[in-house]
């Protein structure tokens, strides 16, 4: 079982940024696939962005190509996920979760067992 703990949500215009950040409590078989997913009211929680954190391409929703970029470090021996999120649109709008597990990376939200405990991204038109 892994911690995670999500910061830097918050409210911004449309065509603002903001960057999220997901500190993982370990380093372990459980975080070797990584990612940022997100739940509008009313919505099924998606995908947005996941990580391999060995190494390889990240994987991008359609919705967010572009716009987003997912990265990660490793300062002081731990793992911290990141979400730079530029060019914000209305429909960004939802509460963002990071998670984690072992592979594959890109399964299906409800297939990932470790997750934060959200953080709130508000973009106003």
């Amino acid at each position: 079982q892994v911690q995670l703990v999500e910061s830097g949500g918050g409210s911004v215009q449309a065509g603002g940024s903001l960057r999220l950040s997901c500190a993982a409590s370990a380093y372990t078989a459980s975080t070797l696939c990584m990612g940022w997913f997100r739940q509008a009211p009313g919505l099924e929680r998606e995908d947005v962005a996941t990580i391999y954190t060995r190494g390889g391409s990240p994987n991008y929703a359609d919705s967010v190509k572009g716009r987003f970029t997912i990265s990660q470090d490793n300062a002081n021996g731990k793992k911290t996920l990141y979400l730079q999120m530029n060019s914000l649109k209305p429909e960004d709008t939802a509460m963002y979760y990071c998670a984690a597990d072992s592979p594959p990376c890109t399964k299906p939200a409800y297939k990932y067992r470790n997750w934060g405990q959200g953080t709130q991204v508000t973009v106003s038109s």
